[in-house]
């Protein structure tokens, strides 16, 4: 089957081809014909090293298909069920062997592509509003990247919670995607500090929390806009991992919190993570929450898609298509 590994770690041009054979489904495993798979930072983390993995390696965690057969011991799906999933390394694959667990199904009313496209940044926005600062109305909120995967998908959930949205994005195409998707302030933080600009909008240190996937270009001046007891959530690094944090800079600032979230501590039982993204299914099938699929590359292409994200040329979501 086609697949795109990586022996050595490095940049995209590490990104390879290759023919290998097609999984074997262990117990309670499910074998799925793969239709997209979801290109992600976590995925540049992997490639370059940041985040190890044992080499050789198929790339991709998340991903949406078709069930070809349940293995020994499976018994929650069937041949033809439309499934999604997240967590599962491996999916930059043609066909994937994924534990059932780890598997959701995809009600008729989502399109594939969709559910692809919220298995890793929806569940990452999902858990962001509901449970590590669960926002509620007259919050303020900050969200870097608004018109990135995540970052799309926090400010319209951010907004159903009843939330003041700040959002910063770079340049006009970004910043109108972002106010597009109801942001209530939309910076550029490509023509200067976006603090001040928040701060000329709602005075000093305004905000409840600040949800930060962007890292250590944005991590300090995002501190320095906190209110007392409030929180930053610093959930990823696609600019650069956070240097280290001296804890007495939190309680000179008013005794501020400081969390370092994964998702996958936030899906880690069955149960929980079909229930998130049944919250978000529902969601998209009423129209409360847009998806945009703002780049698809086929499988063989993976390397170009890799530069399309670090290069800061996508919106939405970014998918590989077999």
């Amino acid at each position: 089957m086609h697949a795109i590994a990586i022996e050595t770690t490095g940049g995209p041009e590490a990104l390879h081809a290759v023919e290998v054979a097609e999984p074997q489904a262990g117990p309670g495993d499910v074998i799925v014909d793969v239709a997209f798979a979801g290109v992600n930072f976590i995925d540049t983390y992997h490639r370059a090293g940041l985040y190890p993995l044992a080499l050789p390696a198929i790339l991709g965690l998340e991903g949406s298909g078709v069930v070809r057969t349940a293995g020994p011991g499976a018994v929650s799906f069937s041949e033809g069920d439309r499934v999604a999933w997240t967590g599962h390394l491996g999916s930059y694959a043609a066909v994937a062997a994924i534990a059932e667990d780890s598997l959701v199904a995809v009600p008729d009313s989502v399109a594939l592509d969709d559910a692809a496209a919220v298995m890793l940044q929806g569940l990452t926005a999902h858990y962001l509003v509901n449970d590590t600062f669960p926002l509620r109305d007259g919050h303020r909120c900050l969200i870097h990247a608004g018109a990135g995967g995540v970052g799309r998908l926090l400010i319209q959930l951010a907004k159903g919670h009843g939330a003041e949205v700040f959002a910063t994005a770079g340049g006009s195409d970004k910043t109108d995607i972002a106010a597009q998707c109801g942001a209530d302030h939309v910076i550029d933080y490509s023509a200067g500090d976006f603090g001040a600009a928040i701060e000329a909008v709602a005075g000093p240190r305004p905000l409840d929390v600040v949800y930060d996937g962007v890292g250590a270009p944005t991590f300090d001046r995002g501190l320095e806009l906190l209110a007392p007891l409030g929180m930053m959530v610093a959930y990823g690094n696609a600019g650069g991992p956070v240097p280290p944090v001296d804890p007495l800079r939190l309680s000179r600032n008013g005794s501020l919190f400081l969390t370092r979230p994964t998702l996958f501590d936030y899906i880690a039982e069955p149960e929980t993570l079909r229930t998130r993204c049944a919250d978000l299914f529902a969601a998209i099938t009423r129209g409360d929450l847009n998806v945009l699929v703002g780049a698809r590359f086929p499988l063989a292409a993976a390397a170009d898609a890799h530069r399309a994200l670090e290069g800061r040329t996508t919106t939405g979501k970014t998918l590989l298509e077999l």
